[in-house]
């Protein structure tokens, strides 16, 4: 899914429990700021990673204060969450920042917790003086948070409440992502806190022109965009988490290709596993790489299709290429279990892009993983079974 300026899978995040320290001071060399005197969660901020630039005095309290320049450890720490490493636990506190030297009639801009979406944000309104207002979405992006009802009107409300933003600014304005929209409900959260709701535009980059344009968004801030390098952008974390599940079945595969007239033969475990595990890499890169790839030019809709459809046509080239050494069994058992594969590992896809929605992930996935589980009974079959008739 897409943040400020990001996109990211959908990764299930664990919630963790809220504090509410007194003081925005440093404790050591870390330090958990109150946010403008409300509850903080007990995520630690760290100042030596270097975004906490001091602090702004507010009626409602210290608050602390972020700066643009993104360090060694900000960059380090994004390609770490990019391979899934320490993804659940990269978030910053909630509640309200400082950026530049904002007063009362300062904008403020809300976001989520999830610190690749803050670091954007924060790089991108450079030279700006503004609030953030930082929602408690248990470190998931966005997007992603507004599906899951964590970017949601009672967040909104609880953390404008708790924060005192009614005390540091004058005005009543909030400027929200339109990403976070299908979780907020605008007339809702000025019941609930006095302030209105401004959609700002898709992505960080656009926030500039949008308040010079007096909080007006053109056409082309509002259009979602997802190009090639922001679909592959999503690889490396989905083949992270295949990694332990495709160990156990290489492995598993190894075992089966054994099977045979004589019980169990070493050789042929080792030449069709071979084979087995080099089908089963191929699916993975097919599904993660190729039909991201090419996702707007494969035909269909549903993700399963266009990842069997990648998964297939690689699974053909691998099966002309093996032909001397697979026999038609074998060929065809690792053509259907390719396509299946791929199709499986496309499915990922499908809530981090906007070429789709929660009821259609829901309705793709009944209809589709009957059909991949019966596809890959038959390719165990055909493979097992194989191995008698030769």
């Amino acid at each position: 899914m897409t943040e400020n300026n990001e996109k990211v899978p959908c990764a299930p995040v664990r919630p963790s429990p809220e504090a509410a320290p007194d003081c925005c001071a440093p404790r050591g060399l870390k330090a958990v700021p109150c946010c403008g005197g409300g509850s903080a969660s007990n995520v630690e901020v760290h100042y030596e990673e270097e975004f906490i630039d001091g602090r702004v005095e507010t009626p409602a309290g210290p608050v602390p204060r972020v700066h643009s320049m993104m360090g060694i450890r900000d960059l380090l720490g994004r390609w770490r969450v990019r391979w899934g490493i320490g993804r659940d636990r990269y978030r910053v506190a909630p509640g309200i920042y400082a950026i530049g030297a904002p007063d009362g009639d300062s904008p403020v801009l809300a976001t989520a917790n999830y610190k690749v979406t803050f670091d954007i944000l924060r790089r991108e309104i450079e030279g700006l003086d503004a609030w953030i207002l930082v929602l408690d979405t248990k470190g998931v992006n966005v997007w992603c948070a507004a599906g899951e009802g964590t970017f949601g009107t009672e967040e909104v409300v609880r953390r404008v409440t708790e924060s005192r933003l009614s005390e540091v600014v004058t005005h009543r304005r909030l400027i929200l992502p339109q990403l976070g929209a299908p979780g907020v409900a605008a007339h809702q959260v000025r019941k609930g806190c006095g302030f209105s709701v401004v959609y700002g535009p898709v992505r960080a980059r656009d926030i500039r022109r949008f308040l010079d344009a007096g909080m007006a968004a053109s056409p082309e801030m509002r259009r979602v965009e997802f190009p090639a390098l922001e679909r592959l952008a999503l690889t490396p974390v989905e083949i992270t988490g295949l990694l332990r599940p495709a160990g156990w079945a290489s492995l598993g595969l190894f075992l089966l290709a054994g099977i045979g007239p004589g019980f169990f033969s070493l050789e042929a475990a080792w030449q069709r596993g071979f084979a087995a595990v080099l089908a089963l890499a191929a699916g993975i890169l097919a599904g993660a790489v190729a039909t991201p790839m090419l996702l707007p030019w494969l035909p269909g809709r549903a993700f399963s299709v266009k990842g069997g459809l990648a998964g297939g046509v690689l699974a053909a080239c691998v099966a002309m290429w093996t032909r001397p050494y697979l026999d038609v069994p074998a060929a065809l058992a690792l053509l259907l279990a390719m396509t299946v594969v791929s199709s499986f590992v496309a499915m990922n896809f499908t809530g981090a892009t906007p070429f789709t929605s929660p009821s259609g992930v829901e309705k793709e996935m009944r209809r589709a993983l009957p059909v991949q589980a019966g596809m890959a009974l038959l390719a165990g079959v055909i493979w097992i079974g194989g191995a008698f008739i030769r």
